[in-house]
């Protein structure tokens, strides 16, 4: 009974992309070819109906062994995104210069209670985020490339700003070095520069949000060794395609491993720090960050500080003096059960006195298929200096097909 609701509930959320998986399916095994090997063998001629209901049971049992095989599917590691269709969804090309071709999707959904403290409430259901992603790999396994479209509304930015995502090619023809070129999330602070597939809570933290959290064009250099790894890039100082070339910037962060020779025997630590820093349309912005980080079995920690002297980040383009800081915790009960809390400050205006916004956040996750497919219970309580306190419960869920 429970294997039958699961499949019920899966093929109602996700109808859309299994119906585009099935047909991808179909056009790599067709049917025709199987008929006229069973032609072959039968002495008979089928008819015309014959035909139609091979085809029938063909497509019935494709969709039976997909649902099958999501029922089945185990992801334990929740540190990187997963997707439920990965192999039905993958093209690999027999000639040309592009091996493979693997298109997914991501919904997050979720519903926010917000009570404020003088009384009443309020609810909101909303699709935080809807993307389709092509993600390709060159010929001979060097290059790869990403496309991710966005088509949620949003009421700052226009249609086709928005909807625009990723858009990048990357050689790792380097030894633990990745060289992109294109359109990224560059890599301002740990959280900010993070895949939102992979964040603990439905909301970045406010530093994140406010001094990170966009896209822009340019040329990255990524390494990644055993005791450290880098971010180091120059961009266009524009955001989401609204402005052509209105500046520079150059965003840098090193992250420091000091255990990472000891075969995380002593759990994973990582410290390190970095800088955005510009001008655009004149304006001169500098952003400063720091991070430390632990794991160690199923408990782990982030830290994160920022202070800005103008910014260009997720809230817009900025003079304000800006700083704020938060600390993560969380603890996996099991593999798919995960508790977290947040404590998250944010001063939007250091000239300002009595001005910090404070947000308390507990939360769980539940894993059903890592990443791929959870489900998100959030409280937060919102302390504001200058305005009144609010109470705010959000149910949300992640599907990646």
């Amino acid at each position: 009974m429970k294997k039958i609701l699961f499949i019920i509930g899966l093929l109602l959320v996700s109808s859309s992309s299994v119906y585009s998986a099935e047909e991808i399916v179909l056009e790599q095994e067709p049917v025709i070819p199987n008929l006229i090997a069973i032609q072959e063998v039968e002495s008979l001629p089928q008819s015309e109906e014959q035909v139609y209901k091979g085809g029938h049971h063909h497509f019935y049992d494709e969709l039976s062994r997909t649902v099958h095989d999501v029922y089945n599917l185990q992801i334990e590691n929740t540190n990187v995104p997963a997707c439920l269709l990965k192999e039905p969804l993958t093209h690999k090309f027999e000639s040309g210069p592009i091996e493979s071709v693997h298109v997914w999707s991501v919904i997050q959904m979720n519903n926010s209670t917000l009570i404020p403290q003088y009384g009443g409430s309020s609810d909101k259901f909303s699709v935080g985020l809807v993307n389709t992603l092509i993600d390709g790999k060159f010929r001979g396994g060097k290059e790869d490339f990403r496309i991710m479209f966005d088509p949620t509304p949003q009421h700052n930015r226009g249609f086709m700003q928005q909807f625009i995502q990723d858009l990048y090619v990357e050689t790792h023809r380097i030894p633990h070095n990745t060289i992109l070129v294109g359109n990224s999330r560059p890599g301002v602070g740990i959280e900010g520069a993070q895949s939102p597939y992979t964040l603990p809570f439905i909301n970045r933290s406010q530093i994140s949000r406010n001094l990170a959290n966009v896209r822009k064009f340019g040329v990255r250099l990524k390494g990644n060794y055993a005791l450290m790894d880098y971010d180091l890039g120059g961009y266009s100082s524009d955001t989401f395609f609204t402005q052509f070339f209105p500046g520079v910037e150059f965003d840098g962060w090193v992250n420091f491993k000091p255990l990472g020779k000891t075969d995380g025997r002593y759990g994973k630590l990582v410290t390190g720090g970095g800088f955005a820093t510009g001008q655009r349309n004149s304006t001169d912005f500098f952003v400063a960050g720091a991070y430390l980080g632990y794991e160690y079995k199923k408990f782990w920690t982030r830290m994160e500080y920022a202070n800005a002297d103008g910014s260009n980040g997720g809230s817009g383009l900025t003079t304000k003096k800006r700083q704020g800081w938060y600390v993560t915790l969380g603890y996996h009960i099991t593999k798919k059960l995960e508790v977290i809390a947040r404590y998250d400050e944010f001063d939007p205006d250091k000239t300002i006195s009595n001005n910090n916004q404070r947000e308390y956040t507990a939360g769980i996750n539940y894993y059903l298929k890592g990443q791929a497919l959870k489900l998100i219970l959030n409280y937060v309580f919102c302390q504001n200096q200058n305005k009144p306190d609010s109470h705010r419960i959000m149910v949300g869920t992640q599907i990646a097909i």
